[in-house]
């Protein structure tokens, strides 16, 4: 996910056009890593999102919503008191670096006009967010503090004089020609990719290599002739948002000339960012928050995988027990030939069509009648744990089936789905519960599936989690809507909130179904749809778990693009 400097540069650019002059109205911290500005600029709010998230670091505008914790952090507590109110002046770029700064004006407690400069470094997990005076260059805080020990080559703690990161001897594309490119690269030496990465300030191994595939390996004319067409680019601000999609998902603003897999444009760099980062950093805060619950559902997992082959190992020797019962009365009828401590007798097998003799081993300590019966326990024993072992099994496959559907909705959930997640697992049973607290939840309050939009307008909604999926099938859902599962592949409840609704809609909600199911990544997934009055959920059966008739299957590969513009 290259956000390098050419990609900081079209961000700025862009966001001076948008919102300079811009009055800052509202700050948030929604998280540990992202701040939120609302900006009001040209008659109209805007979301600028700032975030140092150490694989996600980025900063653009966001149409994303974001749930904001009931006490601001302190960081945010400091910027409120000094940018509220506050009026982004300017934006500006350090160089080709991806380091940006915003130039505000505001004024102090006694009123007077004076100016705060607010650092956005973007260095994946050395990033950071620095507040400083402009007039005195003094830090008043920033995001994350780091004192000497930390980094000898600065310090970021309120108080001290701000510093740039150190240079790192590369050249500025903005600045030189291509014959200065040139003298950096040594042909001779190959991995000219590298070389253009150790060279230019700003520059990512992702564009490195579009350098080096359009001059094809050939000539250094070649090679200015490339550096001289994506410079004119930056400068010219010349772009093409795009979002590349061949088995990996990546983004940039300079087109690349030789990419054939899928391709999305956008009219600017930030719609471009929002769409690709959106989700992303939240999906990495929910696998986080649910690392533990996702370790206990696979140890579940596991712990019922050993004992299913448990129970078939016993099932299977069960199978033996007609032998033992045959056994049992061979030794009834020739009782006569046996004699307290013999080891073994040999009978007429009768059962035999051919009558050949068998021989059966015997417990020398017990009488000729104890042995019989013993034969005869072991087959009543082996003819009831084949009853109970066969049921018992039935249950543990519904666990592991459970227990992988759970898996699979902490994988695509959001965090207040992993919070239904563990109550749902608490009232199974499966999770001790929580003392209750005096404030008690609101009875009223109702799980909320996500909703999608057809092509043509239809709603989609989808269930992320069990609690959801149950309560758009059996309560929310109309019984002639159309519900969508995909088959028998743990995965969304999906409900399409039309009676008739059109063969491209259809298309839509079963690429829905598919991608929020555990068959994500594969291609032709098998997806069920019927009327929801043909979806029933048996007695005592587990959270989200139906059965249903009067199917018909779709077969669908599933497209993240697709699911994105349905959002």
């Amino acid at each position: 996910m290259p956000f390098d400097g050419i990609v900081t540069h079209a961000v700025t650019e862009e966001l001076k056009n948008e919102m300079i002059p811009g009055k800052i109205t509202k700050i948030y911290q929604p998280t540990d890593s992202e701040l939120l500005f609302t900006i009001r600029s040209k008659g109209k709010n805007m979301t600028l999102l700032l975030s140092i998230h150490p694989t996600y670091a980025r900063f653009h505008l966001t149409n994303d919503s974001f749930a904001n914790p009931k006490e601001p952090p302190m960081f945010c507590m400091v910027l409120r008191k000094h940018l509220s109110g506050a009026i982004i002046e300017n934006i500006e770029q350090y160089g080709m670096e991806r380091i940006v700064q915003l130039t505000i004006k505001t004024r102090n407690e006694i009123g007077d006009l004076t100016s705060k400069a607010l650092i956005i470094e973007l260095m994946g997990k050395h990033s950071n967010i620095t507040l400083v005076d402009d007039e005195e260059n003094q830090i008043i805080d920033s995001f994350k503090h780091i004192s000497m020990s930390q980094n000898r080559h600065r310090t970021l703690l309120p108080g001290h004089l701000y510093q740039l990161p150190p240079e790192q001897n590369k050249l500025n594309a903005l600045t030189i020609d291509s014959e200065q490119f040139i003298k950096r690269l040594d042909f001779n030496a190959g991995k000219l990719n590298n070389q253009i990465v150790q060279s230019l300030v700003g520059f990512s191994p992702f564009i490195a290599r579009e350098m080096v595939q359009r001059a094809e390996l050939g000539s250094i004319e070649a090679y200015q002739k490339v550096f001289d067409e994506i410079q004119k680019q930056i400068v010219q601000s010349n772009f093409r948002p795009t979002i590349y999609n061949d088995k990996k998902e990546d983004f940039h603003v300079i087109p690349l000339a030789n990419f054939t897999g899928d391709q999305i444009h956008f009219s600017t760099t930030n719609q471009m960012l929002d769409q690709f980062y959106s989700g992303k950093a939240e999906r990495d805060r929910v696998k986080q928050q649910a690392k533990d619950l996702y370790r206990f559902l696979k140890n579940e997992k596991e712990k019922n995988r050993r004992k299913l082959k448990k129970h078939e190992q016993t099932v299977k020797k069960a199978r033996n027990k007609d032998h033992y019962q045959k056994l049992g009365e061979l030794l009834t009828a020739h009782l006569h030939l046996i004699s307290t401590g013999d080891q073994s007798v040999t009978v007429t097998d009768y059962y035999d069509p051919e009558q050949k003799e068998l021989t059966i081993e015997l417990n020398p300590n017990k009488t000729p009648s104890e042995n019989a019966q013993s034969y005869y326990k072991t087959y009543q024993k082996l003819k009831k744990s084949e009853r109970i072992v066969t049921i018992e099994i039935e249950k543990t496959k519904d666990e592991i089936a459970y227990m992988e559907q759970l898996q699979q909705q902490v994988e695509s959930a959001s965090s207040s789905d992993i919070e239904e997640i563990r109550d749902e697992l608490r009232e199974e049973g499966y999770l001790k519960k929580q003392p209750k607290k005096k404030k008690k939840r609101n009875k009223a309050e109702k799980p909320v599936p996500e909703q999608y939009t057809a092509s043509d307008g239809t709603v989609i909604l989808v269930g992320k989690n069990n609690k959801q999926n149950e309560y758009l099938t059996m309560k929310l859902a109309a019984r002639d809507e159309i519900w969508l599962h995909t088959k028998d592949i743990p995965g969304s409840h999906v409900i399409i909130r039309d009676k008739q609704p059109s063969d491209e809609t259809l298309m839509e909600a079963a690429q829905l179904a598919a991608y929020f199911s555990k068959s994500r990544q594969s291609s032709s997934v098998p997806v069920d749809y019927t009327k929801v009055r043909h979806v029933k959920k048996p007695n005592e059966a587990k959270p989200g778990y139906v059965t249903y008739e009067n199917q018909k299957t779709l077969f669908v590969t599933p497209s993240n693009s697709l699911i994105q513009k349905l959002k």
